[in-house]
């Protein structure tokens, strides 16, 4: 393995896996631990992740999921190499498979309507051209997929009544709802995302239904921290650890 690539214990994500992380590409973040435990509920035995980049999200729900199944999506073939390398580490290869393409030639790569969920924490910012092209800003912005070609693309993937959870930023919701609509996914469930009680929200958690007309229930919303630095009860329960 390269110097800049670490093995990382998920113990503090509540979860026995361990994952391969290179520091000097994007690495996962609390969002990926929230869109996991958010759609850690769901019924069926087949799932995706969309935008899977090392894994974390596949590893994360056959910890916490029954699903015999889940395969992971990156467009990044170096990226998606490790998360490959995670998948053997935790001897997941029955469960997890790793493909390696762009979303937007999704029906090219995967079987169609076949799954019961999809998952996915997509580049959340429009791309901007002023930004250099790394691996950072392809996991960042809009620079190989928009936000209508991953709702598509989930759209594709699952069978009717199949559910999709994404996370994403409050600003977008409008054309979230928009997008949602279009490709017959119904909204059924929102969830706000408060770094703290005083700040708005930066992140909101969606799970939305194809072939199921909007009804969302909203929940209450999630606070990160009680006080700096200090996680609330709740994300500490979602980490795994009793504090």
């Amino acid at each position: 393995m390269a110097e800049n690539i670490t093995l990382e214990n998920l113990s503090d994500c509540g979860s026995s896996f361990r994952i391969y992380q290179d520091k000097s590409k994007f690495c996962f973040g609390i969002d990926a631990i929230l869109l996991a435990d958010f759609a850690k509920n769901m019924r069926g035995k087949k799932i995706c992740d969309l935008c899977t980049g090392n894994g974390i999200i596949p590893i994360l729900l056959a910890e916490k999921t029954k699903a015999e199944e889940i395969h992971g999506l990156e467009l990044q073939a170096d990226v998606a190499r490790l998360a490959t390398e995670s998948v053997k580490l935790n001897k997941l290869e029955n469960r997890i498979k790793i493909f390696t393409g762009n979303l937007k030639d999704v029906a090219a790569i995967l079987e169609k309507n076949t799954y019961d969920a999809v998952t996915v924490n997509p580049p959340y910012m429009k791309a901007n051209s002023k930004t250099p092209e790394s691996s950072k800003s392809i996991a960042r912005q809009e620079l190989y997929c928009n936000l209508e070609d991953v709702i598509k693309a989930a759209a594709k993937l699952l069978k009717s009544n199949g559910k999709l959870f994404m996370i994403h930023r409050p600003e977008r919701i409008a054309e979230i709802f928009v997008l949602l609509n279009k490709y017959n996914l119904g909204a059924r469930r929102l969830r706000l995302v408060q770094p703290d009680a005083d700040k708005k929200p930066t992140m909101i958690l969606i799970e939305s239904e194809k072939c199921s007309r909007a009804d969302p229930v909203t929940e209450s919303t999630l606070i990160i921290y009680r006080e700096k630095g200090i996680y609330t009860e709740e994300v500490n329960r979602i980490y795994g650890r009793n504090c």
